[in-house]
């Protein structure tokens, strides 16, 4: 069966970002894209077709969210019982023995996943009712680990994220040439910087919500009516 366009796209950054090294402190490097792909290649297929007014997406995998699913922020429970999207998940090349990879029988729960698609969830109902529309992608497909700390491409030293963030640069422009969307949405400030400068050029708007890490004391104060709020306040909702 031949890919659709999101999944050529996702093979040909996986293909280019696959092999690049990355020194101390980071201790371990995992890509979804090999070791998931069969969920997130269902999850392209299903909910990736056609043109979205609006695309959020967010910094790199979270460790019990797209590194366990293969789907971004992908919370077990959102990704199995909302989206219906199962698939066999295998082992990274080198398994951090501190964030182990196992899949829909993970227990933990990715707390940035359960707010973001708790919200859609809420707001429209249906997978099915959400994605006629809307899409949420992400920027790096890495996780990066520190140990058992997780590290964010943001915190890389400037040599190491030089090819990194023009691979996924790229990448996101390839994305929004086909999914052609009105709004580009960054969970997170970082995540829309780097929307503005790929896309630059593109005839997008740009936005941003807080994201919903329960690192940040603002989010965990609410994150559902905070990024509610900025969404309606930019005119997306």
């Amino acid at each position: 069966m031949s890919l659709t366009p999101l999944e050529s796209a996702a093979r040909a950054l996986s293909d280019t970002i696959d092999g690049m090294r990355f020194a101390a402190p980071v201790s371990h490097v995992y890509n979804p894209l090999t070791y998931a792909w069969a969920p997130h290649a269902a999850y392209l297929q299903r909910y990736g077709e056609g043109r979205k007014r609006v695309v959020f997406f967010g910094m790199n995998p979270g460790p019990f969210g797209m590194v366990q699913t293969g789907v971004p922020f992908g919370e077990i429970a959102a990704v199995r019982d909302w989206m219906g999207i199962e698939g066999e998940v295998g082992k990274p090349e080198e398994e951090n023995p501190k964030r182990p990879v196992e899949g829909f029988g993970c227990a933990r729960s990715e707390v940035s996943g359960r707010r973001l698609w708790g919200l859609f969830a809420e707001r429209f109902g249906t997978a099915e009712a959400f994605f006629a529309e809307h899409f949420v992608a992400n920027y790096c497909p890495l996780a990066f680990f520190d140990g058992g700390r997780n590290l964010t491409p943001d915190k890389l030293p400037v040599a190491e994220q030089g090819p990194l963030l023009a691979a996924c640069d790229a990448h996101l422009r390839q994305v929004a040439e086909i999914l052609q969307p009105e709004w580009v949405i960054g969970v997170g400030a970082w995540a829309e910087a780097r929307a503005r400068e790929a896309l630059a050029g593109l005839p997008v708007r740009y936005g941003r919500v807080l994201h919903p890490s329960p690192a940040s004391p603002a989010a965990n104060r609410g994150w559902s009516e905070a990024a509610t709020k900025q969404l309606l306040a930019l005119g997306v909702w």
